[in-house]
């Protein structure tokens, strides 16, 4: 069969460098760092005690106060990053068929704040289980789609796709298959996520995972550094509104891309550790360009996984110069967790988004924190953007993101022509 064309009509973000996409591109390009000690909860003890957090973010913002309350903090962000992206594709909801208006997101751990709050409050109690009538749907992890069809009546497919830190990467995949196979017009999709809790950071400190340069938060994500000591992590949401071409051209909807094709893989080899040989990286990244009929010559800039992380970025590297060859030097690479933090499930969807708008506007954000400290394992000859964005022709992007237990996801996106 034919597949169809998918484009994207709608963009949505809250982040911790911005809370909506113009705060968010604006930021990227200028190299802000989002990292800052944490507030959520007392750090005091913990190895790490900054994070990337959302700044000004109040809920009672964008919900009343009953309604907050129902409401996990990483449901509030889809929530909210969807309606920023349904707004910006300006669908006329008394025209479209919400029957085949779907919702497909990435969630990586979902709910943990109330998983934390509740256990918390019984084993500090009197020992009579007592549990908020809400603490099932704030925890489970499929409630934020669930509450974006409520809110804006979508009967389409509806589901949570989870991968770790690839999450919102395979929910994009998804839901792009969901339209190629005329399941349906549009989906909205994305990712969220809110682990800045004690548990949170507290479980990633135990595996030595988490940059804890606690002096100089802003400066702790610095992908390909020789000086990397781990991720920072972050939180908040990015949403698309992905659509069938025909139907976006029908209603006259700006196009901000094409989606060129994805790839998923899987490493297979350690719970935690990406593969040395970076040989799932280069499976996915494969996969996409397979799905895309497209050749590596055709990619100009990658947006990496680059998550700060001693091992991490050094497979990625090799795997970017095995997969591309010399081509792999005439590429921009940039890690823009540098500036957000690692969002975890939801770094795929904002990540995207950064490719999206590159691919739009020609300009590559920068990989920033980097000092001249070069690490014998990295090539230096790619061009990693680093500290400056750089302006260049962008006609297609390939953004990567890999989760724990091996799981990799791609997506190419590229310029829209007819």
């Amino acid at each position: 069969m034919q597949l169809k064309r998918v484009v994207v009509t709608g963009l949505g973000a809250l982040t911790p460098v911005g809370n909506t996409v113009p705060a968010f591109w604006d930021a990227l390009l200028a190299g802000v760092s989002g990292a800052c000690p944490i507030t959520h909860f007392d750090a005091t003890l913990y190895k790490t005690q900054f994070a990337c957090q959302l700044k000004g973010y109040q809920p009672t913002d964008y919900f009343d106060r009953k309604e907050a309350r129902k409401y996990d903090l990483y449901s509030q962000y889809a929530i909210v990053a969807a309606r920023e992206a349904i707004q910006d594709a300006n669908l006329d909801m008394n025209a479209e068929d919400k029957d085949r208006i779907g919702v497909v997101l990435g969630i990586g751990i979902g709910g943990i704040q109330s998983l934390e709050k509740e256990i918390c409050d019984h084993a500090t109690g009197n020992g009579t289980p007592r549990y908020s009538p809400f603490f099932v749907t704030k925890m489970i992890s499929n409630m934020a789609s669930g509450l974006i069809a409520m809110e804006h009546g979508f009967r389409g497919p509806n589901y949570v796709c989870t991968s770790a830190c690839a999450s919102s990467s395979t929910a994009i995949a998804s839901a792009i298959d969901q339209i190629r196979l005329g399941r349906a017009n549009i989906i909205i999709t994305g990712g969220a996520e809110a682990p800045i809790t004690g548990s949170g950071i507290g479980g990633f400190n135990s595996m030595h995972a988490l940059s804890t340069r606690n002096d100089s938060p802003e400066t702790a994500s610095r992908p390909f550094s020789k000086s990397r000591d781990g991720f920072v992590m972050g939180e908040g949401s990015g949403c698309l509104v992905l659509e069938e071409l025909e139907h976006a051209l029908a209603r006259g909807a700006k196009i901000y891309a094409e989606i060129g094709g994805v790839g998923a893989s899987a490493d297979a080899h350690h719970l935690t550790a990406s593969h040395p040989e970076g040989l799932g990286a280069i499976l996915s990244m494969q996969r996409a360009l397979d799905d895309a009929q497209m050749d590596v010559t055709d990619i100009d800039y990658i947006n990496v996984h680059g998550t700060s992380t001693p091992v991490g970025d050094v497979s990625e590297a090799a795997a970017i110069i095995k997969l591309f060859g010399e081509h792999a030097y005439k590429l921009n690479i940039s890690s823009t967790k540098s500036m957000t933090g690692h969002l975890m499930g939801a770094a795929g969807a904002i990540e995207c988004i950064a490719s999206i708008l590159a691919v739009k506007n020609d300009v590559v954000p920068p990989t920033i924190n980097f000092e001249g400290d070069e690490d014998e394992n990295i090539d230096y000859k790619l061009n990693f953007t680093f500290n400056k964005a750089q302006k260049r022709v962008v006609n297609a992007a390939l953004s990567n993101t890999f989760g724990f237990g091996g799981q990799n996801a791609t997506i190419i996106v590229k310029k829209y022509n007819q």
